[in-house]
This record gives structure tokens, C-alpha cells and sequence, in this order.
């Protein structure tokens, strides 16, 4: 089995690329902060803010420490958390570079006026990949790290659930044929859910 440090630095490197990918991707299509919105404090900045420390808590915890371990024998239990983890890591990263340019800030609930509605490669069996995605990475991440947090990432899912559906909202006024889409796809795993 892998070694503690080399377990570490695997998943530190999957999380600096999940990162790169989006500000790669933002850079590409020109977008900025700052030609989107001006910054304004408000519940928006704090849910920016809440989300750049948990990626902070997530970096330290995967470089650093060891936090309500789980079993005394991990080495299954981070195997199933790796193997979860590059799940997610690859079906976020899918989702992210086949939406492009219309993917937009989760806090800003708005389609652009360029906006499109994506329906091919992994849009054409699920609606929100960077969820699914996103919410595996952290199950995967806390798993390999034998940490009873995985726990708390479990607990994220009805407030991604929430965020989906408030997305959905926004989309199926902005896009007459969502609705169609919504019967042909399902929300986060093919075919189940």
C-alpha cells in the first residue's frame, strides 16, 4: 500500500489540478471576477468566501492531518477513498472543460446572455456532473484519509441537492427546451438518480 506522505501528495496534486482546471478554463474564455460583477459583500461574497476555506481546510487536512481516523487498519478503506476520489476528480473535469464557456459561478444563479444549453458528452446522461463530481472527490478524499468526516461530506449532499435544484429554476426560464432535457437526463448518476 501507498505510503502516508505519498498518499498525501496524490491526493494534494489531484485537488491542485481540479483547481487549475477551472481558472485554466476561466482565463481561456476571458472570463474574470471582475468583468462577470463587481465585488459586493453580501451573502454572495460569504458563500465565496465559506467555499475558499473549505478549500483551505482540505488542503491543510490532506497535507497535515489526521483527523477522527476510522479504522486502525485503513489500507482498504484508502483504496476505495483514491478510487472515489479520481472518480470524482474525472467526471468534475469532464463536466467542467464540456461546459465551457457557459459555465457560470454557483453563486451567481444567472445565465448569460451567450449562454448555452449543453446536452452532449457527459451533459447528455447527467445534469450537474461538477456536483456528482465534486461531492465524490470530497467523499474519496476523506475515505483515503480514513477520517470520519466523510461524514460531513455526506451531509453536504441536501445542500447540493438545494443548489441543483435552485440552478434548475434559473435554467428552465432561461432555456424553453430544459424541461425536455430534464425527462431525457437525470440530476446526478446515469440513469438511477
Amino acid at each position: 500500500m501507498l505510503g502516508m506522505d505519498l498518499l498525501r501528495i496524490i491526493l494534494f496534486l489531484g485537488m491542485v489540478f481540479h483547481k487549475l482546471v477551472w481558472e485554466v478554463m476561466k482565463r481561456r474564455e476571458g472570463v474574470t471576477y471582475a468583468s462577470r460583477k463587481s465585488f459586493e459583500i453580501g451573502p454572495k461574497s460569504a458563500l465565496k468566501l465559506l467555499k475558499s476555506l473549505f478549500l483551505v481546510f482540505l488542503i491543510v487536512q490532506t497535507l497535515f492531518l489526521d483527523i477522527l481516523p476510522i479504522s486502525d487498519q485503513p489500507n482498504t478503506l484508502r483504496i476505495v477513498g483514491l478510487i472515489i476520489f479520481f472518480t470524482g476528480l474525472a467526471i468534475s473535469v469532464t463536466g467542467r472543460i464540456q461546459l465551457g464557456n457557459n459555465w457560470v459561478d454557483l453563486e451567481d444563479f444567472q445565465v448569460l446572455p451567450e449562454q448555452k444549453l449543453v446536452k452532449s458528452g457527459i451533459y447528455s446522461y447527467i445534469r450537474h456532473p461538477i456536483y456528482t463530481g465534486d461531492t465524490l472527490l470530497v467523499i474519496g478524499l476523506e475515505l483515503a484519509l480514513n477520517s470520519w468526516l466523510v461524514i460531513g461530506a455526506l451531509c453536504l449532499i441536501p445542500i447540493i441537492y438545494k443548489q441543483a435544484l435552485d440552478e434548475e429554476t434559473v435554467l428552465s426560464q432561461a432555456f424553453p427546451d430544459y424541461e425536455d432535457y430534464k425527462k431525457e437526463t437525470k440530476m446526478f448518476v446515469p440513469y438511477l438518480v
